[in-house]
């Protein structure tokens, strides 16, 4: 068909398709696309032809409903035996059904040609075009058959109006729509032709739709390749070399997997090279266990231990080098959403991957009396003890220095280090690790809410390195964590751009 035979909009549709790289990264840019493709076909904007008239009518005067009935357990059998039944969209495919169901004993039969729509349940208006051969159904769906339209242009129709549907629904138990909202559904109608020539332009639009979504899928499954391959490299040999590929502009890494793999670098001593002339970890152990001798010590056995160590560096318990203090049980009977001197610190200051973050409107004040040992000095190393968000078990977080006063609230515990050559910004890496976590989620207790304590925590082998280096690892963590924060922010505005390009030509193209 000619351009001069399309809408404007259709012109516009064409330059929306093949700039679609622009706004592939928008959130679900191709299924925006189909949306459109079905917005058009149902109001007219695909062509351009003055002398069609459209008919304005509800959708009784062109089909005829049929309502399914449900079979009992011993009327359907899953062994082929009869025609197909259906039950609901559990059965549907993308575009036709998949039956798992027969019956011998049909109530309700639905024939090749009759559209499909279910009515009850969460899938209400999704539909399928029925090509096989008669189909019993069950009381979730409704047949439409057809009488005075196209039954292909009728079908686009409909899955135009799912979302109509699934704001029509009622019932609290299983809710759904009943044959009014179907047959009462208002509908424009071209002519016949007309309805043909639409439904053809459709199939054409939609099957480049599917050929740009096999791309993206391309396009991301090798991106991931590269991406696992980029990641491998780097923690086979983390040099600055190998560390560009991780920040290569053909494809992105997700910021959480660098994240991961960055920790687990650092605390597998990968990350920086070691120093032959920095004094061994175990010094560090020897030293500590002289001052406190009344330290946590249990032998680490091997079977304990997840990976080798370069030689500098040791294996120790948490509880050899630190101890963790308790909150206080503060009077809930003081909490107060009125500002006060106090700010009650609870696990909500924390966040999922680690660091404090102000609660705002939501934040709790105190107003009592409060124990001076249980006030938080800024720059103290903290964990939550209890899991009331997913996530946040074992989190750590510094307090803030800002001025305010921080109450050391119960559930949350205190790390308290021996020795000021183990550096709590390097124990504070090892927390967010993937395997201290892991050692917390596999000795914590409580079902609806996971708990940890103390003894369980300071139990955890943790890997020291030299002082040295520890200085060396915490200096380059941050260095790379500022990158992946830098990333992460790219890509954010990336998505954005994208996602408002795609509104803004959406917003053009529907405008009118």
């Amino acid at each position: 068909m000619k351009n001069a035979d399309l809408h404007p909009s259709s012109l516009l549709l064409q330059t929306f398709f093949q700039k679609f790289d622009l706004f592939a990264d928008a959130p679900d840019a191709v299924a925006k696309m189909r949306e459109l493709v079905l917005e058009w076909a149902a109001t007219g904007k695909l062509y351009h032809n003055d002398s069609v008239e459209w008919k304005e009518c509800v959708l009784a005067d062109v089909i005829e409903l049929i309502s399914g009935q449900h079979l009992l357990a011993h009327e359907h059998n899953d062994e082929g035996r009869g025609i197909p039944y259906l039950t609901g969209p559990s059965d549907f495919g993308e575009k036709t059904p998949i039956p798992t169901r027969w019956t011998d004993q049909p109530k309700v039969t639905a024939m090749p040609g009759d559209i499909l729509i279910t009515v009850k349940g969460a899938g209400v208006g999704k539909t399928n075009l029925l090509v096989a051969q008669p189909t019993a159904i069950s009381r979730q769906l409704m047949a439409i058959r057809v009488t005075g339209a196209d039954p292909e242009f009728v079908h686009l129709v409909l899955k135009r109006a799912a979302e109509h549907f699934q704001n029509a629904k009622t019932g609290i138990a299983i809710p759904g729509i009943g044959r009014k909202e179907v047959l009462g559904l208002k509908v424009v109608l071209p002519p016949l032709a007309e309805q043909k020539r639409i439904v053809a332009k459709v199939d054409e639009l939609m099957a480049l739709c599917d050929r740009l979504e096999a791309q993206q899928q391309e396009r991301e499954a090798k991106a991931s390749q590269l991406a696992r391959a980029s990641l491998a490299r780097f923690a086979d040999a983390p040099t600055a070399a190998n560390l560009d590929y991780l920040f290569h502009s053909s494809f992105s890494i997700p910021p959480s997997d660098l994240r991961k793999s960055i920790l687990t670098l650092a605390v597998q001593g990968k990350l920086v090279p070691q120093d032959p002339n920095d004094e061994p970890a175990e010094e560090i152990v020897r030293r500590t266990k002289t001052e406190w001798p009344d330290a946590v010590e249990s032998p680490i056995d091997e079977a304990e231990l997840p990976w080798s160590l370069p030689s500098c560096w040791t294996w120790v318990r948490l509880g050899e080098i630190a101890n963790i203090k308790h909150g206080y049980a503060f009077s809930s009977e003081s909490f107060t959403s009125a500002p006060t001197s106090y700010v009650l610190t609870t696990p909500g200051n924390f966040y999922e991957s680690g660091g404090f973050r102000d609660r705002g409107a939501n934040t709790k004040y105190f107003n009592g009396e409060v124990p001076p040992s249980f006030v938080f000095n800024a720059g103290d190393l903290i964990i939550p003890m209890t899991e009331q968000a997913a996530g946040l078990l074992g989190s750590p977080a510094f307090i803030p220095d800002d001025g305010k006063i921080y109450l050391h609230n119960q559930r949350l515990g205190k790390m308290e280090f021996y020795s000021d050559e183990v550096l709590p910004s390097y124990v504070f890496w090892f927390f967010n690790d993937d395997f201290f976590r892991g050692e917390l989620a596999r000795t914590c207790t409580g079902m609806k809410v996971r708990h940890t304590s103390p003894k369980r925590i300071l139990k955890v082998p943790i890997p020291l390195p030299p002082l040295a280096e520890q200085r060396r690892i915490v200096a380059k963590v941050e260095q790379l964590m500022a990158l992946v924060d830098a990333l992460e922010t790219q890509l954010a505005a990336s998505r954005t751009t994208a996602a408002n390009l795609l509104s803004a030509v959406v917003a053009e193209l529907t405008a009118g």
